[in-house]
């Protein structure tokens, strides 16, 4: 694997970091924090996340905020227009296309997502350049990843 492995969070998956300490996406979360894996939101997951908890749970901004620091959360560039485009022609939801825009901008290894209708089931995130997945099927391929450097 060499590198750490460039991995994209979708808003769902910041969420669930926030509302479980023992789930998944949190043990992602602690992953960046250790520095084994490298950690990326896009400019408007970042946007939507805080819009949502402003919303829904104003109280868990503070611990949002704590834990992206923690665990090394960077933000990419936004997507231009034909890497928007690029997203829109495999995913047809307009807000998860743009969170494969911000993912291919990041040049992510993988993306991290609990949207299971647009993103993980969706056949034809095949043609991206990186895999897409539940926190647990990104654990379970990061564990493949570490076998492989080992052998």
């Amino acid at each position: 694997m060499g590198a750490e492995p460039r991995v994209f969070l979708d808003t769902s998956v910041l969420f669930a970091a926030v509302y479980s300490q023992t789930g998944g996406a949190r043990l992602i979360l602690k992953l960046g924090e250790a520095g084994v894996v490298s950690l990326w939101v896009g400019p408007w997951v970042l946007k939507e996340a805080e819009a949502v908890l402003d919303r829904k749970s104003p109280k868990s901004k503070r611990l949002f905020a704590l834990l992206l620091d923690r665990s090394g959360v960077q933000v990419g560039k936004e997507s231009d227009a034909a890497t928007a485009q690029q997203a829109h022609a495999i995913v047809d939801y307009a807000p998860d296309a743009q969170v494969v825009a911000e993912a291919l901008t990041s040049e992510a290894d993988y993306l991290v997502s609990l949207d299971r209708q647009h993103l993980v089931r969706n056949p034809r995130t095949s043609a991206l350049p990186f895999p897409v997945g539940t926190p647990g099927d990104f654990l379970a391929w990061y564990r493949e990843q570490l076998q492989e450097d080992r052998d």
